[in-house]
């Protein structure tokens, strides 16, 4: 569904470009030393977040630097073949336990990489805006000159720092959580057969892992493995942010970098509860009209399709490999068990 929407999403921007000779020119005059750094950040969204999960991870679980990139990059794959981005966190919590990390540490861990973008942005987004940053997007609009790209950044920018300041609330009182996840699995307990009766006996122990997991994260050096996450989120995010302002430079046009990157931060802010997978349509479109005010219609194509290289289809690449080998792996373990039998 995702390579089908973005094919038929795309083949419709071609036609809105309405040159198709000036796309193949662009696309043969690319400026490659910028498409090379674009591949490498690309990388980032596996390294960095990887880095930023580590930093979480260690201080609540021993664990290696190679599981935490590769949960990351996972995470970041299932999020773009899954609507509203729900399949990330359960992939990347599934290859945390593979390469041997219980799943409440790595529910845990996974849970402060995502509030770390939240005080990142909560930190970031305010302090970009009072320093003035993003001052020519107050000159172009939406919806005629009613609302200004300026204007429809802080309003996604506040709602963003709105679902932060609730979730920061919330974990603030972990044992409250614990206290209602040990009355469900008692109430499933009750209620429910032995063999669920023995799932929820491990379910408990996996809730007070968890809440110690919590718990840790917030005492003592907890509070320091937290802040390098939110310092770490500039590489998690450094290929989204960065990725508009890099294809811009490869077709060979100028814009202000501050205001591309606000621009950027708008379009994850619009796309985060997309209900297609990975955004796919959504994406497209919303980044051709975000962009527009610097990206001329007849290279609008070139420039949806480099971005969407860069933010999505490399990883997507990537991730599907390891899991079409993962996947052949344990196909190859069950034929090996039932010729035992």
């Amino acid at each position: 569904m995702f390579a089908l929407i973005s094919v038929i999403v795309f083949a419709g921007i071609l036609l809105y470009g309405n040159n198709l000779q000036e796309f193949l020119r662009a696309m043969v005059t690319l400026q490659w030393e910028w498409v090379a750094l674009g591949v490498a950040v690309a990388a980032l969204d596996w390294v960095g977040g990887g880095l930023r999960l580590w930093v979480l991870l260690r201080h609540v679980h021993p664990t290696k630097l190679k599981h935490c990139i590769m949960s990351a990059g996972l995470n970041y794959w299932a999020t773009l073949l899954t609507p509203s981005q729900a399949g990330g966190g359960p992939v990347g919590i599934y290859t945390l336990k593979r390469y041997g990390t219980p799943i409440p540490e790595g529910m845990i861990a996974t849970f402060m990489s995502w509030v770390a973008t939240l005080v990142f942005f909560m930190v970031a987004g305010p302090t970009a805006v009072a320093l003035g940053a993003g001052g020519s997007l107050a000159e172009h609009g939406v919806l005629g000159q009613a609302i200004s790209l300026n204007d429809l950044f802080r309003l996604a920018l506040g709602g963003f720092i709105g679902v932060g300041v609730i979730v920061l609330l919330l974990i603030m009182f972990p044992g409250t959580a614990r206290r209602l996840a040990q009355s469900f699995a008692g109430w499933l307990e009750d209620r429910g057969s032995e063999k669920l009766a023995a799932w929820v006996a491990q379910a408990r122990d996996g809730i007070d892992r968890a809440h110690e997991a919590m718990v840790a994260s917030f005492r003592g050096r907890g509070w320091i493995a937290l802040l390098w996450a939110v310092l770490l989120t500039t590489l998690a995010l450094a290929n989204k942010l960065l990725a508009g302002y890099i294809v811009l430079r490869a077709l060979n046009i100028s814009a202000p970098f501050v205001d591309v990157v606000l621009l950027q931060t708008l379009l994850m802010f619009l796309l985060y509860f997309a209900p297609t997978p990975g955004s796919a349509g959504l994406a497209e479109v919303l980044s051709a009209a975000v962009m527009s005010i610097y990206v001329p219609r007849e290279l609008t194509p070139s420039y949806v399709l480099l971005w969407r290289v860069f933010v999505g289809y490399l990883t997507v690449a990537v991730g599907s490999y390891v899991a079409w080998r993962w996947l052949m792996s344990a196909a190859e373990e069950l034929v090996e068990n039932r010729g035992e039998h």
